[in-house]
């Protein structure tokens, strides 16, 4: 399936580089957890970071129930969320045509905020499952009171748009002569070793989500 374009998610700076189908924008979604969420209050606009899960063409995301964002949101208004990965810095010959190699995607939908309670619960099982695989059936799972205090919003996918670069610097042709090491720097993610809660009871071994 491809996203049809419109003024909103159509890429207009090197077109090229925009992709539409959602496979590669599922792909991009599902390779992170952190999102900013754009929204407009009156006339001013915000941009929040927060995590977020994907079930199906929905994208879910939560907070407190007090917060600005979901208060908002929770309206039913139109919301822009965005993903991106940095894959490598791209060190050219000029100043000027330094670049990175990323992967981004750009959502459209209309942020609704769930009512209902099943949803809602596993919409929260979606969340955790997107940031570390495994973790929620390890722990106590969310009390009466955590609920209420936890509000979560579903974004209907209605648009969307990938943008990729990927490969080597493109320098001007009369600077490939210069004496400049140019090429490009990957960037890896991963995490460091796991430290223990100063208060974890002894003999508590590494849960198989963090071992994984």
């Amino acid at each position: 399936m491809e996203y049809a374009k419109s003024p909103r998610n159509t890429v207009k700076r090197i077109p090229k580089r925009g992709f539409y189908d959602q496979e590669t924008v599922f792909s991009i979604l599902d390779d992170g957890f952190l999102c900013h969420l754009g929204f407009v209050i009156g006339d001013q606009p915000y941009v929040i970071p927060t995590s977020y899960g994907r079930m199906g063409t929905r994208l879910y995301v939560h907070g407190a129930s007090t917060s600005r964002m979901l208060l908002a949101t929770a309206e039913g208004i139109p919301v822009c969320l965005t993903v991106t990965h940095l894959d490598a810095l791209v060190l050219a010959r000029s100043a000027f045509h330094h670049s990175m190699n990323y992967r981004s995607a750009v959502i459209f939908g209309v942020a609704r905020l769930v009512d209902d309670e099943t949803e809602k619960m596993e919409a929260l099982y979606c969340i955790s499952e997107h940031i570390l695989k495994g973790r929620w059936d390890e722990v106590r799972g969310p009390n009466t009171i955590e609920m209420k205090a936890t509000s979560v919003l579903r974004i209907d996918i209605e648009e969307a748009s990938a943008k990729i670069r990927t490969g080597p610097p493109g320098d001007d042709a009369e600077d490939y002569q210069l004496p400049v090491w140019a090429g490009i720097l990957p960037l890896k993610k991963g995490y460091d070793p796991a430290i223990p809660d100063p208060r974890l009871e002894e003999g508590i071994e590494k849960s198989p989500s963090i071992s994984a």
